[in-house]
């Protein structure tokens, strides 16, 4: 039996949805964040050394890492469906977009969100100018020209089909999900990327997504 470790309102919650697309027999171990440093909670470092989420266990098999994770799992139990054939366009197409969104993407999401947690933490008035100029500086001459690049990126990634990947859905899209998602607390995605907004809403429908989402409870990200 596979089981998920699932931590609310992360990762973790693509891997559901994953899970529920191949038809897997599975359980949710459920991990509620510290209240007031929105962490993994301590219990993780007995699933896996570091403690983070998603982690899988299926057997004597542990698998960390949201993309190791999805190879595994597409690996034993897919049938063809969610991963494009060997040697063709759409699987290099597959293993690029598996890998940037953690490797490319997912970092400038967490330093807007480090740079939005330091313009907002209390600090003495004297500190406070200088803290904000400095995220002023991170933000305008690095973070937000290439957060908008990639953006921009991603969107051309889904102007012909709609999927990543070619003409249907893969795993791929399942990875990719969590990033748009990420990006639509940032950014108005209607108003000037409307193929990932249209991605989001093709996603959120289906019945897949929907029992994910019932398995793993409430699902929000922060800013």
């Amino acid at each position: 039996m596979i089981v998920l470790h699932h931590l609310e309102n992360s990762r973790s919650q693509r891997i559901l949805w994953l899970l529920e697309e191949l038809g897997a027999d599975y359980q949710v171990e459920r991990y509620e964040r510290d209240k007031r440093s929105g962490l993994a909670p301590p219990e993780l470092f007995e699933v896996h050394e570091l403690g983070k989420s998603p982690v899988i266990t299926d057997g004597d098999v542990t698998v960390a890492e949201s993309g190791a994770i999805i190879e595994y799992l597409v690996d034993r139990y897919d049938d063809g469906r969610l991963r494009p054939a060997e040697g063709t366009p759409e699987r290099l197409a597959y293993t690029y977009w598996l890998h940037y969104a953690e490797g490319t993407f997912m970092p400038l999401m967490i330093l807007s969100l480090v740079m939005r947690r330091i313009e907002t933490a209390p600090m003495p008035f004297f500190v406070r100018p200088v803290a904000r100029g400095i995220v002023a500086k991170v933000k305008g001459g690095y973070l937000d020209p290439n957060v908008e690049r990639n953006l921009a990126f991603m969107e051309a990634g889904l102007a012909n089909s709609g999927w990543f990947c070619g003409e249907r859905m893969s795993a791929a899209d399942i990875q990719m999900s969590f990033a748009v998602e990420a990006a639509e607390v940032r950014t108005d995605l209607s108003e000037g990327f409307p193929h990932l907004a249209g991605f989001l809403e093709r996603i959120r429908v289906l019945p897949t997504y929907q029992a994910a989402l019932e398995r793993g409870g409430p699902y929000q990200l922060g800013q």
